[in-house]
């Protein structure tokens, strides 16, 4: 799954998930760049690639940086060929409590967001080029307390499909990774130490069918392939990768 002589952005690339794929896809041979809206950890991130990536500091809610983006990245790499769109939130939103601003944070990053970022990098897309978009695995079932992250989730699924009957003239791929409860930031409560992320870990793990939270590792893995030609004849596709936890 080489993917020597290619260009890839990733979204949300800082940490977690964004950070392992940008880790592996470079790996394989691909030139990256990398947006996140924090400076600091966009830095550390860099350091922890050995320097040789674009860093691109920016919010996926605001049409400026987008536009920023797309600047950067025409500048830099010219062309691209690889978009995983992986910024996101994820927090409760109990029917009886969540206010508007929280329904507007939710669906500005992870519906907006994920919308206007292909947008953004469509025309620096090559023929042929794929895209992978991050949902998750609560698209596909019915979690209390997470209507409006499901239903997020699920637009993103949805735009799998949609869009890659809409780009088929160009031959871009979009496809989804959906992952299940994944050992990243978005996981950590503020100021939690690491015994406490550990035993809420083991918590949640008891959920599981494999009995505990994924890797970012994992999650990329899917990603690579998603990104590479090994997944040529998938378009508009959705892999899970939740421990079996939306299927058993």
């Amino acid at each position: 799954m080489t993917l020597l002589g290619k260009t890839a952005l990733i979204t949300g690339g800082s940490s977690g998930i964004g950070l392992a794929a940008a880790r592996l896809l470079r790996d394989s041979g691909a030139r990256i760049a990398i947006m996140g809206s924090s400076q600091v950890r966009l830095d550390q991130a860099a350091l922890e690639l050995g320097g040789e990536v674009l860093t691109i500091r920016g919010d996926v809610t605001s049409f400026d940086d987008l536009a920023h983006m797309h600047d950067v990245v025409h500048r830099t790499f010219g062309t691209l060929d690889i978009l995983f769109a992986n910024a996101g939130v994820a927090f409760g939103t109990p029917i009886a409590t969540t206010d508007e601003a929280a329904y507007t944070r939710m669906m500005d990053v992870n519906v907006k967001g994920v919308f206007f970022t292909v947008q953004a990098v469509l025309p620096l897309m090559r023929e042929g080029g794929s895209i992978i978009l991050n949902t998750s695995w609560l698209n596909q079932v019915g979690a209390p307390g997470r209507a409006l992250l499901s239903a997020s989730k699920a637009a993103v699924r949805s735009f799998a499909r949609t869009l890659s009957a809409e780009l088929l003239d160009r031959k871009i791929r979009v496809n989804a990774v959906s992952p299940g409860s994944i050992e990243t930031p978005i996981h950590r409560g503020k100021n939690q130490s690491e015994e406490e992320f550990r035993a809420y870990a083991t918590k949640v793990g008891a959920q599981v069918p494999l009995g505990r939270m994924g890797r970012p590792e994992e999650i990329a893995a899917a990603v690579l392939f998603l990104a590479s030609d090994a997944s040529s004849y998938m378009l508009g596709a959705e892999i899970i990768v939740d421990g079996g936890r939306a299927e058993l």
